[in-house]
């Protein structure tokens, strides 16, 4: 059986229905085929269903904060069960609004099943065979799994995992100290597990600011969470409900043992199962798919948007490769994948957001700059919701006078660095905000303060 279409889409994540809908809207005949969940990694098992454990975790540890406030508050008990209801039930109604989107969408047809091509201008899905004159790619990715030893016969959880959790671990280990495992250890440490943290680098997110990982550091120990830097040549052992996580490297040698152990050592692409080599399309050494500026691959006709083109491992950078393809494609608008500034955020308790250049990156890049700094313990709504952990941190090219990057560690800082954000899109002066006149009390408010204490690093 064969079918042909104008344009199909493989991959129902973030970017793939949001193009299906503009190129249906458009009079092309489209075909989405999703093998799994609509929705992707997000919608099912990334950022809602998390962000809602994270919501029930901070609401049982304001509980257990209930006498700082002055409130009188009894015994703090979490049902496991009911967080997973809870998370469950958003995370289906986020799935299943996608697919009667996609349901009722003009001109799109949402096809079951896992697509292998078997040329550049067709592919099978079962026993359908499909043809088509583009193909968008918006296949996503998984947990990487390293090769430690024990690794096939140790019982481990994913982040997919983790959110079949019914009943609480007794003592979590978690392999890996980046953004995975530090929202899911400081989640469950507050739930009341006892959690242990192995991270293979000297120090926790790398790739941020020293300061930064120090103190994100210190406000997980703060909260009872055990934390091994530098554990090289990591093994598993154990067996169901007893298992250990060794570092033979580390100096000492270290060994925890835990009931559970969460692998969040990064992920990889969804693209080894494809077929792309009967399409001619290029990937690189770690399965990502290679594009160009405009998301294009290296075949004509063939797209990659989302986590499996390595421009991006969020939500928002997929949606924005949508938008990149929708611009150049239907608009006549010739956007870019270079033209966007870097922009995330680890969702602890308090969030560390990031924009830009950190200060290393920027001195690296040649940059000639000047940094400010303010502690939340000076932010005076942090101060009256007696939340004053962290700090934000300004960068600045010192000859344009144009913000290079920015860190809250803080209270709201997640909505509060979008101020910073936007001017950094605008290439506007810093001045722009340190001459805007923003509402008292928030966390935004001290935004121009910082600005306006510049100091060489």
């Amino acid at each position: 059986m064969g079918e042909r279409y104008d344009a199909v889409v493989i991959g129902a994540g973030q970017a793939g229905p949001s193009l299906a809908a503009r190129l249906g809207e458009s009079g092309r005949k489209v075909a989405v085929i999703e093998r799994k969940l609509a929705g992707g990694t997000c919608v099912n098992t990334g950022c809602i269903p998390t962000k809602a454990m994270v919501a029930s975790a901070y609401v049982a540890h304001m509980a257990r904060r209930a006498s700082d406030y002055g409130v009188t508050g009894g015994d703090i008990n979490v049902d496991m069960d009911r967080v997973w209801q809870r998370t469950r039930g958003i995370s289906e109604r986020s799935r299943t609004g996608v697919e009667k989107w996609l349901e009722g969408m003009r001109n799109v047809t949402l096809i079951r099943g896992h697509a292998t091509f078997e040329s550049p201008r067709a592919l099978r899905v079962g026993d359908m065979r499909i043809e088509a004159e583009q193909f968008f790619l918006d296949v996503g990715g998984r947990a990487a799994i390293p090769d430690f030893p024990g690794i096939d016969s140790v019982p481990y959880l994913t982040n997919v995992g983790m959110m079949d959790l019914r009943e609480m671990p007794r003592h979590l280990l978690i392999v890996g100290g980046s953004y995975i495992g530090l929202e899911f250890g400081q989640m469950f440490r507050r739930f009341g597990a006892q959690v242990s943290i192995v991270e293979r680098s000297e120090r926790l997110l790398p790739r941020e600011d020293p300061e930064v990982s120090a103190a994100v550091l210190d406000l997980l120990q703060a909260e009872g969470i055990e934390v091994h830097l530098a554990a090289e040549c990591i093994e598993l052992g154990g067996s169901a409900g007893d298992v250990s996580v060794v570092a033979r490297c580390a100096q000492p040698r270290l060994e925890v043992r835990g009931t559970h152990v969460l692998m969040a050592t990064g992920r990889r692409p969804n693209t080894d199962m494809l077929g792309l080599d009967k399409a001619g399309v290029a990937t690189d050494e770690r399965g990502y798919i290679m594009v160009d500026d405009q998301c294009r691959t290296n075949v004509e006709g063939i797209w990659a948007m989302g986590d499996c083109n390595g421009k991006g491992a969020f939500t928002h950078t997929s949606y924005n490769d949508y938008e990149i393809v929708a611009a150049n494609l239907l608009d006549n608008e010739p956007r870019r994948i270079s033209d966007r500034i870097e922009a995330y955020a680890l969702f602890t308790d308090p969030p560390l957001a990031r924009v830009g250049l950190t200060e290393r990156g920027a001195l690296q890049k040649g940059h000639k700059i000047r940094v400010g700094v303010r502690p939340m313990a000076r932010v005076g709504r942090a101060v009256e919701r007696g939340e004053t952990r962290g700090f934000m941190k300004v960068v600045v090219d010192e000859d344009t006078q144009r913000l290079l990057g920015a860190t809250i560690l803080g209270i709201n800082g997640d909505e509060a660095i979008h101020c910073l954000l936007d001017v950094m899109y605008a290439k506007a002066p810093y001045s722009t905000v340190t001459h805007a006149v923003h509402i008292h009390p928030t966390v935004a408010e001290l935004l121009p303060t910082a600005l306006q204490d510049l100091k060489a690093p």
